[in-house]
């Protein structure tokens, strides 16, 4: 029987999760090849024949995005599967048009194809683009759900930056384990949040045996989103968060609008950041796209330690590094509480980058005057490190959900910029989550 030869176009995360889930063990099929893009460093890889399976006793290679038409031509595709996410659906198009030309046929998995069905709830926490609020929101319904009897334990989106087989199921609960599994910046940002408030947090590449295992522990699983990513998991209660300072973009980005669709509960945050014409613009925008969907609006508040510290300063923002680079924002938390605190002057780091943090603003030319937390492996987070202290500031405002300072080596004083979830009125979160679980 002839297999059809497919070319998996991912970021490692969802690429591998649909290799698992639709591929692996079927027999129509044979992945060639991965692309990768995105992240940086994580092309050049295999996909390991221990998570491969049976079919693939020489693993599966992983070449860079750019070398896709190169791919297809010598290893004569038959289909590309499409399988990451925050990207217009005019990108998305284009890609499609290139592969099309090549002879290919183009697709895109749906939920069905791709959901795991869990035997305990699932409440799941999902976006319309990286940046708009969807970790605060995630800590908000961890939160809920504890004062209500429940055991979490949250389910992180997949970040395998290093060793795909050490990093297949993962399991953390404390600092210590961090450390254990070397984990970047990237990841550090999404775990340590949860863990500073007791819950486990469980992430990996083999999202199948990480939703069993985490099954034996709680009462009810968090799918912590990554991007604007749809779920792994079949849902009880789909929450999506939009971001009304970039309104119209829950229309126009793969696979936000279809998480807008999807919803049960659509979260409209930093309503205390956005105009009030644009909060009304995200609302005529859901009632077409999901009349159904209950609404909240929610705000995120900003507070540092000592606001009299950044006041007449020259500060140095560091942001987090998604919401600046793919999720296409020029500043974040960071920058707003520099302005807010009175800072006297928003140094520009731009100048003062290195090696791959130059990089990644040539890459990113809407990022502005602000350091992305750029931490993908040891050299980068080096590379970030010498950045900072190249850069002629009386002090460093951390942006991103962890204390930077723990993990680099700063010449110069720090600051963290906290912010949280806070609803507005009714209904809110709590109200949703009381009436779907009730008290355990």
């Amino acid at each position: 029987m002839y297999r059809q030869r497919v070319l998996i176009m991912g970021a490692a995360g969802r690429d591998f999760h649909n290799f698992n889930v639709c591929f692996r063990d079927n027999q129509e099929f044979e992945v060639v090849a991965f692309t990768a893009t995105q992240i940086p460093n994580i092309e050049g890889r295999l996909y390991p024949p221990e998570l491969s399976g049976k079919y693939y006793p020489k693993g599966i290679p992983i070449f860079p995005e750019s070398d896709l038409v190169d791919v297809i031509r010598r290893e004569n595709i038959d289909q590309v599967v499409f399988s990451y996410s925050d990207v217009s659906h005019e990108y998305v198009m284009h890609r499609a048009s290139l592969i099309l030309a090549c002879g290919p046929d183009f697709r895109l998995l749906g939920l069905n194809a791709t959901l795991l069905k869990a035997t305990k709830p699932v409440v799941s926490i999902c976006a319309v683009r990286t940046g708009s609020g969807k970790s605060q929101t995630s800590r908000r319904v961890a939160d809920i759900l504890v004062d209500l009897g429940y055991r979490v334990a949250a389910i992180r989106h997949p970040m395998p930056y290093g060793d795909l087989n050490k990093q297949a199921v993962q399991r953390f609960a404390s600092y210590d384990d961090l450390e254990a599994n070397d984990c970047t910046i990237e990841e550090r940002e999404e775990y340590e949040p949860h863990l500073a408030r007791g819950i486990t947090v469980f992430a990996g590449v083999d999202y199948e045996r990480i939703l069993r295992q985490a099954e034996q522990e709680v009462d009810i699983i968090l799918w912590d989103g990554g991007n604007n990513d749809l779920p792994f998991f079949k849902s009880d209660l789909h929450i999506v968060v939009v971001d009304p300072l970039r309104p119209g973009h829950e229309t126009r980005y793969y696979p936000g609008e279809t998480n807008v669709i999807a919803a049960d509960v659509v979260v409209i945050n930093k309503v205390d950041s956005a105009t009030p014409e644009n909060v009304l613009q995200i609302r005529q925008s859901l009632a077409t796209l999901n009349p159904k969907a209950q609404v909240i609006e929610a705000a995120s508040p900003i507070s540092v330690d000592d606001p009299g510290l950044i006041r007449g300063k020259r500060v140095l923002v560091v942001e987090d590094g998604p919401t600046l680079t793919h999720g296409g924002m020029a500043f974040g938390a960071g920058w707003v509480a520099a302005q807010r605190f009175g800072a006297a002057e928003i140094v520009d780091p731009r100048p003062f980058a290195v090696g791959s943090i130059s990089a990644t603003y040539e890459k990113y030319p809407t990022t502005g005057a602000v350091l992305p937390a750029m931490g993908y492996g040891d050299g980068q987070i080096r590379e970030l490190e010498q950045t900072i202290n190249n850069a002629p500031a009386d002090l460093v405002l951390i942006g991103t959900p962890i204390d930077l300072a723990r993990i680099l080596d700063l010449n110069k004083p720090t600051q963290r910029v906290r912010y949280e979830l806070e609803e507005i009125g009714h209904p809110s979160l709590a109200d949703v989550l009381g009436e779907r679980f009730g008290h355990r």
